[in-house]
C-alpha cells in the first residue's frame, strides 16, 4: 500500500482509491467511514461509487466498496 501525505485533495483521494489494483481486478477496497467522511465527506464519496457503477456496504465503522456491477447479497 502506498502511503498518503498527511494532507490530500479529495480528488487526489479518490483517485488513489480507484487507482488501487483491486478496484482494477473486480475486486473489494475498505475505508474507515471517518476517514471518508473527513477527507471528503460522505456525500461525495458515495457518489463516486455510484458513478462507476459499483455497491457499497456499511458496518463496524467500515465502507467496503464491491468495485464491480455484480448484485451483493447480505447471507445469514
Amino acid at each position: 500500500m502506498t502511503l498518503l501525505p498527511d494532507v490530500i485533495s479529495p480528488e487526489k483521494w479518490i483517485v488513489h482509491l480507484f487507482s488501487a489494483k483491486s478496484v482494477a481486478e473486480g475486486g473489494t477496497v475498505r475505508r474507515k467511514v471517518a476517514d471518508v467522511e473527513r477527507l471528503i465527506g460522505r456525500d461525495r464519496f458515495l457518489h463516486e461509487v455510484r458513478r462507476r457503477g459499483f455497491r457499497v456496504v456499511e458496518n463496524a465503522g467500515q465502507f467496503i466498496v464491491f468495485c464491480n456491477r455484480e448484485p451483493v447479497y447480505v447471507l445469514n
